[in-house]
């Protein structure tokens, strides 16, 4: 089934002097300050299945999607009379609760969203996280900031596959190869850059390692238009 384009190819093509069609940004640990949110929603969870969550198991799961992390949570717990859709609706629950408060903006978020609005070039949101709970985490920017968003649940492989970047260009009518994607994670890396993605590697709370083709970065401050068009000028 064909997906509609939400933005036209003469917009993106090089009749606009760029060869950077777009840039495509995770949302939790690279856009906001989510992850110790993650880590509190799974620990609580976890002891009253009557288990103990550990940093350990915390940074296994950075960047998974809702259902791969419940599965892991019935085996740790042995909560076998859930299944991990419903650990994952658990977990969701508390996660949401605690989003009342707002999450926190990773340094140089909002000005990097801004200054590409400002300049034209589509940015994309591509999360794991499900369509439910987008809203309410990127608050702090607001998803109508955003040209187009691909939520966890709406991909048929989630990352560390790379369907949601796939999808993300697809729906734009960009070629992967020409987008800049910014991740925070072993598994969005992955997802990434092996969609043909050029891609940014912000680490936040677990080490990623040296991958060929992956550029990293301490933040996001800083980042301009001209440096994400050098990432693709040979491309």
């Amino acid at each position: 089934m064909s997906e509609p384009s939400t933005l036209s190819r003469e917009t993106s093509e090089t009749g606009t002097g760029r060869r950077l069609q777009a840039v495509l940004l995770d949302m939790d640990g690279t856009l906001i300050e989510s992850e110790h949110l993650w880590g509190e929603a799974e620990a609580e969870l976890v002891a009253e299945l009557g288990g103990v969550w550990t940093e350990r198991d915390h940074e296994a799961n950075v960047g998974n999607a809702a259902e791969p992390v419940g599965r892991y949570i019935v085996a740790l717990t042995g909560a076998d009379h859930l299944t991990p859709r419903q650990v994952a609706d658990l977990l969701y629950a508390k996660f949401r609760t605690k989003l009342e408060g707002g999450a926190q903006l990773r340094p140089g978020a909002k000005e990097l969203v801004d200054m590409l609005s400002l300049a034209g070039v589509p940015v994309v949101l591509v999360t794991s996280t499900e369509r439910q709970l987008i809203q309410a985490a990127i608050g702090g920017i607001g998803i109508d900031s955003f040209d187009d968003s691909v939520a966890g649940d709406e991909v048929e492989a989630n990352k560390p596959h790379p369907d949601p970047y796939l999808r993300a260009a697809r729906r734009l009518g960009v070629d992967p190869e020409r987008c800049v994607a910014f991740e925070d994670s072993v598994v969005g890396v992955a997802s990434a850059a092996d969609a043909g993605c050029v891609t940014v590697a912000v680490p936040n709370h677990v080490e990623i390692p040296p991958r060929e083709g992956v550029v990293f970065r301490d933040s996001l401050v800083g980042v301009d238009l001209e440096w994400l068009e050098s990432l693709v000028a040979d491309r």
